[in-house]
């Protein structure tokens, strides 16, 4: 908006200078700030009954994922059994040489569960170590993650992409804590997002530049 605004002014004082009504553009010297993608929020009903809607145990904990503990759906994907603890209710979720110890509530608990009781009825011989697996890939000599058409049909179900669910969630925590900080311990993410996000929910606290 900020940059068409400046735009159409250069356009009209220099359409003044060749009137001879000005002698000079003011607009000369201006640059227009860089354009910012604000995160957004979902609105309440399209996140409403979400889980309900979903077709079984490997879809709600994908979707579970990434919309309650906002892991992006491609580390869901890398997942390994051997990262799920559920005696300590954690799951350590890697990035690169970095392992983020997601602390599990009641609810995410209960979808790890549900989806190892499937995964042991469905496929007790399977050999692949990751954590989701399909018809497909459960006894594959490479074993392979699940595939991208694989993730992409949770989320087809609900009507929403990925990201759109991980923005919302780090989105509602800020608006509650205010705190980057409090993100970047919770979420993971860097602190330069935490701070944009935070931001967002609050355009009228002064916060810190982070480099």
């Amino acid at each position: 908006m900020a940059r068409g605004l400046l735009n159409a002014l250069r356009s009209i004082f220099r359409a003044l200078k060749q009137e001879r009504l000005i002698f000079h553009v003011p607009t000369a010297g201006l640059k227009a700030p860089a354009a910012v993608d604000l995160p957004r929020p979902l609105s309440s009903d399209r996140l409403a009954g979400a889980l309900d809607r979903l077709d079984g145990p490997r879809s709600r904990l994908i979707i579970g994922l990434v919309a309650i503990h906002a892991i992006h759906a491609v580390e869901v994907s890398r997942l390994l059994l051997t990262d799920v603890n559920l005696k300590n209710r954690t799951i350590a979720a890697r990035r690169g040489l970095h392992v983020h110890i997601v602390y599990l509530d009641d609810l995410s608990t209960r979808l790890v569960a549900d989806w190892l009781r499937e995964r042991r009825t469905r496929w007790p011989r399977a050999t692949n170590p990751h954590l989701l697996v399909t018809a497909q890939t459960y006894r594959h000599p490479g074993s392979p993650q699940i595939s991208y058409t694989g993730m992409r049909s949770a989320f087809d179900q609900i009507g929403l992409l990925p990201r759109q669910l991980w923005t919302d969630r780090v989105l509602d925590e800020a608006r509650e804590t205010a705190d980057p900080i409090c993100l970047v311990r919770l979420f993971g993410i860097h602190p330069r997002v935490a701070v944009k996000y935070v931001h967002t929910a609050h355009p009228d606290k002064a916060l810190p530049r982070i480099h």
